[in-house]
């Protein structure tokens, strides 16, 4: 009889079915409650900064390391859970309990109070990541993982668009408090179906013989995943790369603002929709193109990252230095859809680099590097930048800033991802993990 709290005993649908595209299209829809929840923040930070007079500096600390210090402590103890645990559950947990804080937001009385609120919004979604993205690597087999993780990526982006469009319509309508309560109900709906609905896949069916299924004490798991050269490449990299993606989805609604001295609402509106354009077609195309080039050099997961990494920076500029509004939301909707390309193949790569028994944990450690460089640190110091550089250039302070960052970002991703690419030669796990199933 298996243990409740360890694992739950589940028919194993066997080959992929139809009702594997259900767990994804709900687990996808997570993921876009949870960048909706975390980001909403970014299109009513001006109204919130006009009501309690704080700095770009104390908003980028408000939007980034409130949420990413828990995000990234919980996110350990979490993925240990999901490795060993029913994943489903932790997932419908994880959006009920984020949701609720997300609410909550809405009862500020002031930064510490914010503050708070933010940190139990990070709690939440820390325990998410991680088994989301287990789950999907046991309901689809290793020829489809690159092409479900860019579906997977959907939900960021959907959720990207609707905390900005939503967000800022209900900002419009009601005001940022109870834009915060209204857009964190739902979720609460979203973790019952899931508990209700999804069935728990057996832990690396799709793994090939011989692979780790059960998990191991955490020191051998420790030890095993940082010598693992091209799990903590894809994961430095990916830190280093998602300084653009934060650059985007949280300071581009302020940019717009001040720039063209729009309301909140058709910011979101008009933002949200160039978020829309560009990131449906960018996760799918990449998560396609991952999966065509992987079948004839594995060191693709690493190339194709790197290569788009740069390739984002040519029409960020152009939309930057834009002093139209058109020009500006169209460049910027291309260089969104370039950039999102790279998600599927560092996700699939970090899945497929590591043993069953580890995925959890592995997420956990990249999502670790990712909100700790990318969110908490990359997000304050675009705040800290615009500040020092506002005396000269006014209300283009914070475009210069977020560009300066990226280029800084692109460049550094590139070379890690480049020196990632030279560690996966055709041999070790990677070797084993050629898809038997094909």
């Amino acid at each position: 009889m298996p243990d409740p709290i360890t694992e739950v005993e589940q028919p194993d649908p066997g080959k992929p079915g139809k009702y594997r595209w259900y767990v994804l299209g709900l687990l996808t829809i997570v993921s876009m409650f949870s960048i909706a929840d975390r980001l909403v923040f970014s299109i009513l930070l001006e109204d919130i900064k006009a009501e309690f007079s704080f700095s770009d500096f104390e908003i980028g600390l408000l939007g980034g390391l409130a949420f990413a210090a828990t995000y990234v402590v919980i996110g350990f103890p979490a993925a240990r859970l999901a490795d060993r645990s029913v994943r489903k559950n932790i997932v419908a947990g994880a959006i009920s309990f984020w949701s609720l804080m997300t609410a909550l937001c809405g009862l500020a009385t002031g930064f510490w109070t914010l503050f708070l609120a933010r940190t139990g919004v990070g709690v939440g979604e820390g325990c998410s990541g991680p088994a989301s993205q287990s789950l999907v690597a046991d309901y689809f087999p290793r020829r489809e993982l690159a092409k479900a993780m860019g579906f997977l990526t959907l939900g960021a982006t959907m959720g990207t668009a609707g905390g900005l469009i939503v967000g800022g319509q209900l900002n419009e309508l009601f005001g940022w408090r109870y834009a915060f309560v209204l857009m964190g109900l739902p979720g609460l709906l979203i973790g019952l179906i899931m508990y209700l609905t999804v069935r728990e896949p057996r832990r690396g069916r799709y793994a090939p013989e011989g692979a780790a299924t059960k998990q191991q004490p955490l020191g051998e798991t420790l030890k095993e995943l940082l010598s693992n050269k091209v799990f903590i490449g894809l994961s430095l990299g990916w830190a280093a790369q998602i300084m653009i993606g934060y650059a985007l989805a949280f300071w581009m609604a302020a940019v717009m603002i001040r720039s063209f001295g729009i309301s909140s609402g058709e910011v979101g509106l008009f933002l949200g929709l160039a978020f829309l354009i560009g990131g449906i077609p960018g996760p799918i195309l990449g998560g396609y193109a991952a999966e065509w080039l992987t079948r004839r050099d594995e060191r693709w997961r690493a190339w194709l990252p790197g290569v788009v990494s740069l390739g984002c920076l040519i029409p960020l500029a152009i939309s930057l230095t834009s002093g139209a509004f058109w020009p500006f939301l169209i460049w910027f909707a291309f260089a969104y859809a370039i950039y999102v390309a790279s998600q599927a193949p560092i996700l699939s790569g970090i899945q497929a680099a590591v043993e069953p028994s580890q995925r959890g944990f592995a997420v956990a450690i990249a999502l670790f590097f990712n909100n700790l460089v990318g969110q908490a640190l990359g997000v304050s110091i675009i705040g800290a930048i615009s500040d020092w550089l506002a005396p000269e250039f006014a209300q283009n302070s914070l475009g210069v800033s977020v560009f300066a960052v990226s280029l800084v970002a692109g460049i550094i991703a590139m070379a890690i991802f480049a020196w990632t690419a030279a560690q996966m030669e055709p041999s070790g796990y990677l070797a084993r993990m050629a898809d038997n199933s094909a």
